[in-house]
């Protein structure tokens, strides 16, 4: 048998990068439980609404209310969007066991083969959800209008440029 060290290489580099990328990702989202809406908020369709997103928006985020949607469209948009989360429950689940499961490399434990494997794994389920993820926005995106995805285009370039708006209600101190 042949080892084909070029190919190996390639596919360590590739899972790295992959890792770095989740790492990057999960280590931006907030950490802890999402504070209680303020008095008054939670009726209607924003945060906190009863079947609102986690997020309070959808996939779109904050610029869902900017974009004037049709009740069609919002209600196409939480079809495709569950639809999505069903999808990938069980890709969020393989990813939350196998983060679980990982041992410390700090524990003095060290396996690099089953960390390594571990790691590759764990790459491989973000492919999944990031190609997921696309195909859900290609089908929000088609169901929007041309002057909607102008808009969002600019909202997105706009938070590229500057960072993302403060939540709603103002900053957290």
């Amino acid at each position: 048998m042949k080892i084909n060290f070029k190919k190996i290489i390639v596919a360590a580099i590739g899972a790295a990068v992959l890792l770095a990328a989740a790492v990057v990702v999960f280590a931006q989202q907030p950490q802890g439980p999402a504070p209680a809406p303020p008095p008054g908020v939670g009726f209607g369709r924003g945060p906190g609404a009863p079947g609102a997103p986690p997020d309070g928006f959808g996939p779109l985020g904050p610029f869902t209310r900017d974009l004037n949607l049709t009740d069609y469209q919002q209600n196409a948009i939480k079809k495709i969007s569950d639809s999505f989360r069903e999808s990938t429950q069980a890709l969020h689940e393989q990813m939350r066991a196998l983060r679980e499961n990982q041992t410390d490399p700090m524990s003095g434990d060290f396996n690099e083969a089953t960390f390594r494997a571990s790691a590759e794994a764990r790459a491989e389920i973000q492919v999944e959800l990031e190609v997921a993820h696309a195909k859900m926005m290609s089908q929000i995106a088609s169901i929007l209008t041309a002057e909607q995805k102008a808009q969002l285009a600019a909202r997105h370039e706009e938070m590229r440029r500057t960072g993302p708006p403060p939540p709603p209600g103002g900053p957290i101190n």
